[in-house]
């Protein structure tokens, strides 16, 4: 009778834990959520070497401007798309002509240091840009003379162009450089000042220390500015650790030492693909590789029918370039706007590889293999034949053997030619001394589209339209979208633009290239957006994670 009663009890017990848990799963229950929380130390393997954190002098090292990212800010930012978004500045606007821009700073806009923003830092920081030290191009220092600067307060200040332009925002990012702690420096001494290796700005990290073995600089500390006027980030401390390569930061990562790779190139992709604690993230970089044809040439008169052009574009394995020789990492191109940005338009025809339909564009167009023999097409005495000039590097020149290669397969010859790449654009596209070029496009740092400079009739003589594209409907577009602040209207002119692009193809655009970085699946929140500079893959690490807190949420009612 004594195991029978014990045996009972146990019954009875287990019963009532079985009616605890099925009452627990009645609807109104509390359940616990991970919520991102702050704290943890993100370890990034970064590609290069410091110089100097200063974002006038960053401009040629890709490492300090990754750094500077996170140090400082400027009056604006852009979004994703290549639209502006506010950032010290609270506001702006416009006057109804386009040439009077108004921008008001945030109130609560604090350096590092605790000392206000002004618009005299502004000010400041537009006369180092326009110095001799600064590392900006001589064209954006040009562009800054023609513009006057009017301070109306502490927080609002004017600025007036000479004529309407509408890209004038790209030039509103620049980050700011605070004037009580540079301004009675002698501009010339700024570059070797203290400054640079513990600068002071206004960004959601702020400088802590230099991390310095055997002598030399071998990464950086940061952490949170608590004073930062938009989100504090989640992150409590960002260190970088600098690498020669992107396969000592990939070793870095293996043994431990990061928790992220800066940049994953073509020779380590496949080995970091294979970790599957790893998320590779890859993002459109803001460069455009192109063949651009001189329609101008007076010997290579073909390139002026827009049959033909379009039969050297359909006659290219563009997937073949991208897949084999680049290596998987490039987006196809179609148009000279870069896809996924505001300006885009997505709706023109595709053009795919299709030797047999290019043979019949250029059947269509007059030209043939002549009856005494030989394999390039000809259409009275005119022979598709040209020269393509290359960058002298080991891509480029398997790029222009493929390109050659295909050509060949449609009965068009192209010999080829390598040159220095500033030989290349300084004195041949210059002097439009080229019958075709394979070219990169690089518009870093300019999230407003703008072909204006490549493909106006204006141009042609002295610019850079270096196709000598004389087409007076696509001028029109892209010059009303340079002056109005209209951005539907912008929108509208630069899609009928592309419209025309595509059924022209003054040129044969190939590819954009993408950009890919490692980051361990520890590290949350993480998202790679089209990229107009590599340091736009921290555009929001105020949303990165590495630390959760578990919270109770009532589950609703059914």
């Amino acid at each position: 009778m004594k195991k029978l009663r014990w045996q009972i009890i146990i019954v009875v017990v287990t019963l009532g834990l079985v009616a605890v848990l099925l009452l627990s799963q009645q609807p109104g229950q509390q359940l616990f959520q991970a919520q991102p929380s702050e704290g943890g130390i993100y370890t990034e393997g970064l590609v290069g070497s410091l110089s100097r954190l200063n974002p006038i002098l960053d401009l040629q090292n890709p490492a300090d401007r990754d750094v500077d990212r996170l140090i400082f800010s400027g009056l604006i930012q852009f979004d994703s798309q290549g639209i502006p978004q506010p950032d010290v500045a609270q506001s702006w606007g416009t006057s109804q002509d386009g040439r009077i821009y108004n921008f008001s700073i945030r109130p609560n806009a604090r350096w590092h240091d605790g000392t206000p923003v002004t618009t005299d830092d502004v000010i400041f920081t537009l006369e180092l840009i326009k110095s001799d030290i600064s590392a900006y191009p001589q064209d954006i220092k040009d562009f800054w003379e023609e513009v006057e600067i009017n301070k109306r307060d502490e927080l609002t200040l004017q600025f007036v162009l000479p004529e309407p332009f509408a890209p004038f925002l790209d030039f509103m990012t620049f980050k700011l450089l605070p004037k009580h702690l540079l301004g009675d420096m002698p501009p010339e001494q700024i570059p070797d000042a203290d400054f640079n290796l513990s600068p002071v700005g206004t960004g959601p990290y702020q400088f802590d220390r230099l991390i310095v073995e055997n002598g030399k600089v071998a990464g950086v500390h940061l952490k949170p500015y608590d004073g930062y006027y938009l989100e504090k980030p989640f992150i409590e401390q960002v260190v970088f650790r600098f690498y020669p390569s992107s396969s000592e930061a990939l070793s870095a990562y293996q043994q431990g030492d990061v928790l992220a790779v800066s940049q994953l190139t073509v020779d380590v992709l496949p080995s970091a693909l294979e970790k599957p604690e790893l998320n590779v993230y890859s993002g459109r970089l803001p460069r455009e590789s192109m063949i651009f044809l001189n329609l101008g040439n007076p010997e290579k008169t073909f390139l002026q029918d827009a049959l033909v052009r379009k039969a050297l574009l359909i006659g290219l394995n563009r997937q073949y370039i991208v897949d084999q020789i680049v290596g998987g990492q490039a987006i196809i191109a179609d148009s000279p706007i870069f896809p996924g940005t505001w300006a885009y338009y997505g709706d023109t025809e595709t053009v795919r590889y299709n030797p047999e339909a290019a043979i019949a564009l250029l059947k269509e167009a007059g030209y043939v293999i002549p009856a005494e023999g030989g394999e390039v097409r000809a259409k009275e005495g005119d022979r598709l034949e040209l020269t393509l000039l290359f960058p002298d590097d080991p891509q480029h020149e398997a790029i222009a053997n493929q390109i050659t290669s295909d050509w060949k397969k449609i009965g068009v010859n192209a010999a080829l030619e390598s040159v220095p790449y500033d030989t290349l654009v300084g004195e041949r596209l210059e002097n439009r001394d080229y019958e075709a070029a394979l070219i990169d496009i690089n518009l870093t740092q300019s999230p407003d589209p703008d072909p204006y400079p490549f493909w106006h009739q204006s141009e042609i003589t002295g610019g850079q339209n270096y196709s000598q594209w004389d087409n007076r409907s696509a001028s029109e577009y892209i010059e009303q979208a340079r002056v109005t602040t209209d951005s539907e209207l912008r929108k509208r002119l630069y899609r009928n633009f592309q419209v025309v692009f595509a059924k022209e193809l003054p040129s044969l655009p190939l590819f954009f290239p993408v950009y890919s970085f490692g980051v361990d699946q520890q590290v949350q929140g993480v998202q790679l957006p089209p990229l107009f500079d590599f340091s736009d893959r921290f555009s929001n690490i105020t949303d990165w994670y590495l630390v959760t807190r578990r919270t109770l949420e009532k589950t609703p009612e059914p």
